[in-house]
């Protein structure tokens, strides 16, 4: 499969030049420069300056330079830089990248650029394989599994989380208050980024339901759907345990002062909730006593992928370097900053893996997810529930009414995007 707008970008390369100087270009610029773009929160990306720090006082010859991009900014300006002969050298960010950026030849395949014994080091989820035109290649090797959604608690507040939705909702109730009388409320239950479609996704999950099938065709206009959504409604109209809006940038900032007793987020911010002086815990999302189900949430890899333009002897300084990013040192000091689930063999054997309280809360949440599909047809997916998944949230379209507009949509982004050899 390839884009079927593929020849579309083609002819966008002429206008490269400005494209890439927010990168450089893999064999034309300075041969002892290596250009990393990253998505990781600023947490993350401190801690990576202080290896790539560390790397470079190893290697005074080099320079490396991080920049970072939200995560669909960094996909389409890697495609049209690297496109354009250019970009980065390394990118890192969440598997769903491999889809999209493997279907245009802009990825190396990494089995055929290191020896095998390198991977023998890492679980075999670490390695995020895809099937491009008949051929199966590696192309990401990821230092970390997980960035799915789980229940974050602020222990001042709720010594004991929530088991189930019935359990939510009662202590919701207490635990939502007005504390001046002014009829607006000043501490809320929970907050979550509920107006976007990869925030349901855990509770789609407890119905049955989920984005797509093994063929990978979407799988939206179902029951499934239409009872998630009717619960997030509930949650939030009727039970009034939320915000009456609340986008990701409003649930943090609430959860952060303490004004939110519970969140629903992912590995990517709990180290900025430990910043702001929240002694808080993890765990899974409240089992769905309706269904019989846990909350699942998506589940996926983050990790490295190296530009098919890194070649010679920059490419060859690209692995050394990408060793010492995958090496189990720098995946403990992940794990002890970030509390992220490392994916080297080492690291997972080490007593602080075990030690630590809030990484296996965060495996306890991981068991009940599920692998978030890689394959470029989830962004025509994401296109088509966003804005029917949002039009219930407002009020304007039934969930019955959304889930057959996006499936319909979904069937038609996807036809457009996609074409066969």
């Amino acid at each position: 499969m390839k884009f079927k707008s593929y020849n579309t970008i083609l002819k966008t390369v002429i206008a490269l030049a400005v494209l890439t100087i927010l990168g450089s270009c893999g064999g034309e610029s300075n041969p002892n420069e290596i250009i990393i773009w990253t998505q990781m929160r600023s947490e993350g990306r401190d801690i990576l300056q202080s290896r790539l720090d560390e790397y470079m006082r190893l290697n005074p010859e080099l320079t490396i330079l991080q920049t970072y991009y939200e995560t669909e900014e960094m996909r389409s300006n890697f495609i049209f830089s690297a496109l354009g002969k250019g970009g980065p050298d390394l990118v890192f960010g969440p598997a769903d990248n491999v889809g999209p950026l493997a279907a245009i030849d802009v990825l190396q395949p990494l089995e055929e650029i290191f020896p095998d014994p390198f991977f023998v080091d890492f679980v075999p989820d670490a390695s995020v394989w895809r099937t491009v035109r008949g051929e199966k290649h590696m192309f990401m090797i990821a230092d970390r599994i997980g960035n799915h959604l789980a229940l974050c608690y602020n222990k001042a507040l709720v010594p004991e989380p929530p088991r189930t939705m019935s359990e939510l909702f009662r202590i919701g109730k207490e635990l939502t208050r007005d504390f001046d009388g002014d009829g607006l409320m000043d501490q809320y239950a929970l907050a979550w980024n509920y107006v976007e479609p990869y925030f349901m996704i855990p509770f789609l999950g407890s119905y049955g339901g989920w984005v797509m099938d093994e063929n990978e065709n979407p799988t939206l206009d179902t029951q499934a759907m239409r009872d998630a959504a009717s619960l997030i409604l509930k949650i939030r109209s009727v039970h009034k345990i939320v915000p009456s809006y609340c986008d990701y940038d409003i649930a943090m900032s609430l959860f952060k002062q303490g004004k939110a007793a519970m969140i629903i987020d992912g590995p990517w911010a709990w180290g900025e909730y430990g910043k702001a002086g929240i002694d808080y815990g993890i765990t899974r999302i409240p089992f769905n006593e309706e269904s019989g189900m846990w909350p699942m949430p998506m589940v996926s890899p983050l990790g490295w992928v190296i530009n098919v333009n890194t070649t010679g002897d920059r490419l060859l300084k690209v692995k050394k370097l990408l060793r010492f990013l995958m090496s189990k040192e720098t995946q403990m000091i992940f794990m002890n900053g970030l509390n992220t689930i490392p994916t080297h063999k080492e690291a997972l054997a080490d007593t602080a893996f075990f030690n630590n309280e809030l990484v296996q809360a965060s495996l306890y949440a991981r068991e009940v997810g599920r692998m978030m599909p890689t394959t470029p047809a989830l962004r025509g997916v994401w296109n088509a529930m966003k804005p029917s998944y949002q039009a219930i949230i407002n009020g304007s379209i039934s969930p019955e009414e959304a889930s057959a507009k996006m499936q319909k949509d979904a069937e038609k982004f996807i036809a457009e995007m996609f074409q066969q050899y």
